[in-house]
């Protein structure tokens, strides 16, 4: 198990990153054709209505301190939105960004401590999410912890110096994703939930959830992160202005301390501090576990991630596995269903409030009925025999969807989102059996380029198809001249600059990252900064030893394991577990119980196990202290420890990873 990195979840480890490889070629302009097309969404889109901009300010407390800029214990810096205000000093958008992006980059920078309603509170732009504090009869209950356990204890204590300092008898972690549970220990102590002093509620399946999403894929999300979450791009207009869900990520200390009470079903009822909650399941809607919930007391309704003011991801670009737009829909319905009646306010882990029970029923009906149009419009094409990309291209939303800002694709896109629900279907393939077995991508291009004339001609061609504004078939066709010979220069430099004015042009946070990212990349290839590495205790111990153990056979090269057959027993000390690895035709398998026929068997505590998925240890060096005892052939754990892989972070993503797997 040596080198292994665990890159629990996404924002977390791009945020880990601390050096951005800032550009060294400065980025163009944007073109005629750019500027075009960012102008057309100004007659397009309703941008007279300036209500979110009064909403995104309502109950303004205090801004948030020194400029919005949050330090760790050391003095390093994990949050800076000065770097941001580039953003909120012009109205209007530069021609780099599309306006409509702009303006929602407009209000997500509106920080600070806000009052929704009578004791409840929000502390926004402290983080990529909302911590929001609702005050109990004796105490105070605190929703979704941020990412860092600094900026939680900053926001708390924000709260704190504008209200009264009531203890904290409850956490709420609303879903499994890290920026809504990262900071809680900067804000709680987990003596006093030992205690039974302060409850954490959170969904069935939490822990679960938040521990393995990211796992078994966790190094290729990661990278692929550091594309949608720009945070190797400078902020500037010609680079980062954010991620429409918020508008980065923290890169303080993430934590965990598991739920001790748990959502279970629909319908559950919970009374905390003098205030009624009722709960509603959302499973497989924005997260794989997640919860809606409706205070009696307050009138308030909190639909989670699942209706902000974005249309949100059933599929993110970072890869994940695919959600399920049609339950999402439903969750929403029933949400209206059970508590639409009497809701006089909607709050979300991102984004600002709305208030009045018709803008509380509309921002509801309005979700419900775009994610119930991607699902249904995706499986109408698809049944009439149309293949994913052409559906993509045909599916556009209604005028009123369209028209409704907090359904505009800043983070999500109905493009992708489509795509994404042709998978949850009917999978990867079209149907088209041309495509059932195509050439690998540096096969595919060579032949390409050759057919098209060579590299010379193709980028003639492609140049001329750029000066025309024809940015995406320069992106794709160039690319196949990019990974026929990645040494191509000219290739590279012109793919990088039809992506650059995508980037431009994207109306989602997540798009223009990608393509900017990729531009510069080309440019000036990849930059081998330290590698993100957020291992983290409170992960490690939460995660039970299967999983651990699945991992290691991810790790499992084939080449080196042919042939080979070992079984060996583990038996954990502390935890009194028992686990069988076998290891035959290049697959590592476990299952709990003991192997009469193994080769060795491995006694050792839990506790060294997870230092070893720290790092902070080998399996090897353990071996020669005292604190393992091996019984049977040695070598042969040595033999297996040596057949796993590390992954390397830096992989290519716009050029070709060499050398290339085998067919």
């Amino acid at each position: 198990m040596k080198g292994i990195r665990l890159l629990l979840l996404f924002w977390l480890t791009i945020s880990a990153i601390s050096n951005p490889a800032f550009a060294t070629v400065s980025p163009n302009p944007a073109t005629d054709f750019t500027k075009a097309a960012n102008a057309q969404w100004l007659e397009i889109l309703p941008f007279a209505n300036e209500q979110d901009f009064k909403d995104a300010a309502k109950g303004l407390i205090t801004p948030l301190p020194n400029n919005g800029i949050i330090k760790d214990t050391k003095g390093r810096v994990v949050w800076d939105m000065q770097a941001f205000q580039f953003v909120l000093k012009e109205k209007k958008a530069p021609d780099t960004v599309n306006p409509s992006l702009w303006r929602q980059m407009q209000l997500v920078m509106q920080g600070g401590l806000f009052k929704v309603c009578d004791r409840l509170y929000q502390v926004r732009n402290a983080d990529l999410s909302n911590m929001t504090i609702i005050e109990g009869d004796t105490g105070i209950i605190v929703i979704d912890p941020l990412i860092s356990a600094e900026t939680a204890k900053a926001a708390l204590d924000l709260y704190y110096t504008h209200r009264p300092k009531k203890p904290i008898v409850a956490v709420f972690y609303s879903h499994s994703h890290v920026d809504h549970f990262g900071g809680v220990r900067g804000i709680i102590d987990e003596k006093d939930v030992s205690d039974g002093k302060i409850k954490i509620i959170a969904p069935e399946g939490f822990t679960e959830a938040a521990v393995s999403e990211n796992i078994y894929a966790g190094n290729a999300m990661s990278r692929r992160a550091t594309y949608m979450y720009g945070n190797l791009l400078p902020p500037s207009p010609k680079g980062q202005v954010g991620a429409g869900l918020g508008t980065t990520t923290s890169t303080g200390t993430v934590t965990l301390i598991l739920p001790t009470d748990l959502i279970k079903e629909t319908g559950q009822k919970m009374t905390i501090d003098g205030l009624d909650f009722e709960f509603l399941m959302a499973p497989g809607s924005e997260a794989p576990a997640e919860m809606h919930w409706y205070v009696k007391q307050l009138k308030a309704i909190s639909a989670a991630e699942n209706c902000t003011h974005t249309l949100h991801n059933t599929y993110t670009l970072r890869g994940a596995k695919i959600r399920n737009p049609l339950a999402w829909s439903k969750y929403l319905d029933q949400t209206i269903q059970l508590w639409g009646k009497n809701a006089e306010v909607l709050y979300a882990m991102h984004h600002w409030p709305v208030w009045g029970n018709e803008a509380v029923i509309k921002n509801l009906k309005m979700a419900r009925d775009g994610y119930r149009y991607i699902n249904d419009q995706t499986l109408r094409l698809a049944n009439m025999g149309y293949t994913p990309d052409q559906i993509a291209e045909q599916i556009r939303f209604p005028e009123k969807l369209a028209q409704h800002w907090a359904m505009r694709g800043y983070y999500g896109s109905v493009y992708h989102n489509v795509k994404a629900t042709y998978v949850f279907y009917l999978g990867w393939f079209d149907g088209n059996p041309s495509k059932l077995h195509v050439l690998s991508p540096v096969k595919a291009a060579k032949k390409y380029v050759e057919y098209m004339g060579g590299a010379k001609e193709v980028l003639s061609k492609a140049r001329k198809a750029y000066e025309n504004g024809e940015y995406r078939w320069v992106a794709e066709v160039g690319n196949h001249v990019v990974f026929a010979d990645p040494s191509n220069k000219e290739a590279r430099m012109l793919v990088a600059d039809a992506l650059e004015q995508l980037g431009y042009q994207a109306e989602s946070g997540p798009w223009r990252n990608f393509y900017l990212t990729g531009a510069q990349e080309l440019r000036n290839g990849v930059k081998e900064l330290p590698a993100p590495n957020t291992a983290s205790l409170d992960f490690i111990q939460a995660m039970d030893t299967s999983m651990l153990l699945d991992y290691t056979g991810i790790r499992l090269n084939p080449e080196k394991a042919a042939g080979k057959n070992i079984i060996i027993n583990l038996v954990l000390t502390d935890t009194s577990e028992k686990f069988v690895l076998e290891l035959q035709n290049s697959a590592l398998s476990n299952r709990t119980g003991a192997a009469e026929n193994a080769d060795l068997t491995i006694e050792m505590p839990r506790a060294l196990l997870n230092k070893v998925f720290l790092k902070e240890t080998t399996l090897a060096d353990a071996v020669k202290t005292s604190e393992i005892k091996v019984t049977g052939d040695e070598k042969k754990l040595h033999a297996l420890l040596g057949m796993l892989d590390n992954f390397p972070f830096w992989f290519n993503i716009v050029t070709p990873n060499i050398p290339l797997p085998k067919n």
